[in-house]
């Protein structure tokens, strides 16, 4: 089929399935083009407790798929791409999280959305980038904290909270490449730019830098609103993942967006094609669900986080 014949399928088997289409702004523009609904992490596992499809085609990852059967178990989850996978979901397991409870029995667990079911289960609370800060500073201050995995991310919140903390030690391997030296480089490469940078970069980790006039920290969510403060054109250096460089530019066609790392895309992200989409549709193949025992426990930070986000 050609690419307006496999779009055009798709939607009529999206009508006649009474599906939902759900893409991550990190995926290639052409999935981006089709979706129902564009967002982050945060966006998609409100939309997915919310829809009133009976079938979710996700596009994004597994972490991301799991945690829709999660809050929606009586729907069926489609993952077109069943080993799209998460560097950062993987750095950290339940036996992981279960260790630390047994050496801090008072503790309390803050998980990134960016785990596993298995380490939901195990998990008090979880956040994502756009909610993270207010979570956290709502946490007792007598009770040992746990924030996995992302240690970038952590450290950010542990240096603009003040919150001591456990950090666990994995990440991103896209926004781990955004370091110190490469911010420097960029600031002194575009003068006139402001830097919009998520804080799963190494270089969230710098302190000087959280009071930087030109750098924000922020979520995929708060990157793509920043740019509507500014009405005269602008110049934006973006340090996350390149896929969102099609959102920023439908919404503000009037700025200059430079991407700062174009060539290290999530290569997980990337996999998804029109063609897995409708064949994930047409066979309703590589359904992801969660087994009763773990999502019961799973949803519990999942609720927590909606609740005080």
């Amino acid at each position: 089929m050609t690419k307006t014949e496999l779009i055009s399928e798709i939607k009529r088997l999206k009508k006649e399935k009474n599906a939902v289409l759900l893409a991550h702004y990190y995926e290639p523009a052409e999935i981006q083009a089709i979706a129902d609904l564009l967002g982050d992490s945060l966006q998609l596992s409100r939309e997915a407790g919310e829809t009133d499809a009976d079938i979710i085609v996700f596009c994004g990852v597994r972490f991301m798929a799991e945690t829709a059967s999660i809050i929606s178990p009586e729907k069926k989850v489609l993952l077109p791409v069943p080993d799209a996978g998460c560097t950062l979901a993987e750095g950290i397991t339940g036996a992981d999280i279960r260790k630390w409870k047994s050496e801090n029995p008072t503790g309390l667990v803050v998980s990134y959305i960016n785990t596993t079911a298995e380490v939901k289960a195990e998990t008090d609370y979880c956040v994502t980038s756009s909610n993270a800060l207010d979570i956290v500073r709502q946490l007792p201050q007598d009770r040992p904290l746990l924030f996995g995995p992302d240690r970038n991310l952590g450290h950010y919140i542990q240096s603009v909270t003040g919150r001591e903390m456990d950090i666990w030690d994995a990440c991103c391997y896209v926004h781990d490449v955004i370091t110190r030296e490469m911010v420097d480089h960029t600031l002194r490469t575009y003068p006139d730019a402001d830097l919009l940078i998520h804080p799963e970069a190494t270089a969230a980790r710098e302190a000087d830098y959280l009071a930087h006039p030109r750098i924000l920290f922020g979520s995929t969510s708060a990157i793509l609103s920043h740019p509507a403060k500014s009405r005269e054109p602008h110049t934006y250096c973006v340090g996350t993942e390149i896929g969102i460089m099609t959102e920023l530019t439908r919404r503000y066609p009037q700025h200059t967006f430079i991407p700062m790392i174009a060539d290290h895309p999530c290569e997980y992200m990337k996999l998804i094609s029109l063609e897995d989409v409708h064949r994930a549709l047409r066979d309703e193949q590589y359904e992801v669900r969660v087994p009763a025992e773990i999502r019961e426990r799973a949803i519990v930070p999942i609720r927590r986080m909606l609740e005080m986000s």
